[in-house]
């Protein structure tokens, strides 16, 4: 019971990393606009030439009913679809085989155990998808023409889903890291349980983050590559640049999944609307737009420009998960992994768990990590402008995304710098002096 309501006070102070009146206003902003939003860009993207102007001169034309009018409603092949992807990536998800993986340990000492198999479950699902369409048993145009009527699907199942999610979190935690700030608002946005699940193997967090999220821009991305070719007779350069670099990306993901298990999203983000509405929705609908623009938008870059692109692009996910990796080797040996051929520089702190118990962690201080504190963020950021680039500049919303993902870490580098320095007190301190740079090095 101590331990519960030292992690709600905990959870109360991660919420309010920012004023309470900002934060409420933040809360309550992205609870009512993100789902509309969903919509709009897919109306935009698709019936409106990519263009805000456009669908900005239609709503103030036609008003809140010209927006009720665009809004698809859920249809039952929409349902079908996002029936038969989720039951398949959940049932690969249990029965796959793969390594057993322990998680970080939690505020509570709880330590969640993993089965690593989601290499696997993604080169199943693209094999599988591509199969399909290859031998005519589905067609994945089908999937782009119902986008639409998906979105809206999503959006309304996933808001139900996070209402169950509340519920559970009320009446059936799955361990001791859960529990309620008190707000009904913050505990339907943020969540209530760390690491929800459904039996004893079904982890819901890697469910919606990594099994329908991830793996959904995935299966999108190869779905516009193929509505292109199916609808001009071939795929422009612009759109293998594109494809192929968000392929790349999620690979790079699904082979360090173990690695996100260990990351704000999963060991500190509970699930809420935040984390698992913002995967089951967000992510097959923003992540994957800069693809869903370039069906329409055949852009010819030429062999030069979109070679330089790709490896432009390539380099920089290369880096981002360099840093992970090396972060992730560092702490596998204890700190007795060479970093750049030359041992570690590094802070052990200690600190409290919420049953008073004390544990230390070791700061990686040189490497990647020596530059800035959240380093592996920029090649993230400038991977998502390489693979939205080759839609050029002619509009604004392909860029939509990577503007999205530049605030989002930029604020997500904040919470967690915040985190840390209440976890780790004067050790933290040391650290910032050490590696005195947020995001960029001699800049932020």
């Amino acid at each position: 019971m101590v331990a519960a309501k030292a992690e709600a006070e905990s959870m109360k102070k991660k919420e309010l990393v920012h004023s309470p009146i900002l934060t409420y206003f933040s809360v309550i902003t992205l609870l009512s606009t993100c789902p509309p939003f969903v919509i709009l860009l897919w109306y935009t993207m698709v019936h409106q030439d990519g263009s805000i102007l456009n669908t900005f001169n239609y709503l103030k034309e036609h008003g809140v009913e010209g927006f009720v009018n665009i809004w698809p409603r859920p249809t039952a092949v929409a349902w079908k679809i996002i029936a038969c992807y989720a039951l398949f990536e959940a049932a690969l998800q249990l029965w796959l085989p793969g390594k057993r993986v322990e998680g970080p340990i939690s505020p509570t000492g709880n330590k969640p155990v993993y089965k690593a198999n989601g290499v696997l479950a993604y080169v199943v699902t693209l094999v599988t998808y591509i199969s399909l369409w290859w031998f005519g048993i589905f067609n994945p145009t089908v999937v782009y023409d119902h986008l639409g009527e998906i979105y809206s699907a999503l959006i309304f199942g996933s808001l139900v889903f996070c209402v169950f999610l509340y519920i559970k979190g009320h009446v059936a935690p799955s361990s001791t890291d859960s529990g309620s700030s008190g707000n009904i608002i913050f505990d339907f946005y943020w969540g209530m349980e760390l690491y929800p699940r459904i039996g004893k193997n079904f982890d819901i967090k890697v469910f919606t983050n990594c099994r329908f999220g991830m793996m959904s821009w995935a299966v999108l991305a190869v779905t516009y590559c193929i509505k292109q070719y199916e609808t001009n007779g071939k795929v422009a350069d612009s759109m293998l640049v594109n494809t192929v670099l968000m392929l790349v990306y999620i690979t790079k993901f699904f082979w360090w999944e173990a690695g996100y298990w260990n990351t704000m999203d999963i060991a500190h983000d509970r699930a809420g609307f935040y984390i698992c509405w913002g995967c089951l929705v967000w992510v097959p609908s923003i992540y994957t737009s800069p693809g869903m623009y370039l069906v329409n938008h055949p852009v010819n870059l030429g062999p030069q420009l979109a070679i330089s692109i790709l490896i432009a692009g390539i380099l920089c996910i290369y880096i981002n998960y360099d840093c992970d990796r090396q972060r992730q080797e560092f702490r596998r040996t204890s700190g007795k992994a060479l970093v750049w051929g030359k041992a570690p520089s590094k802070i052990v702190a200690s600190y409290t768990t919420t049953k008073g118990e004390t544990k230390t962690s070791l700061l990686l201080t040189s490497g990647w990590w020596g530059l800035s504190r959240h380093f592996h963020y920029v090649p993230e950021i400038m991977a998502a402008f390489f693979w939205t680039v080759p839609a050029l500049f002619d509009n604004f919303l392909p860029y939509f995304y990577f503007v999205f993902l530049t605030i989002l870490l930029f604020d997500r580098a904040k919470r967690d710098d915040d985190r840390c320095r209440s976890k780790y007190g004067k050790y933290w301190k040391t650290y910032c002096s050490k590696v005195p740079y947020r995001i960029i090095p001699g800049i932020y």
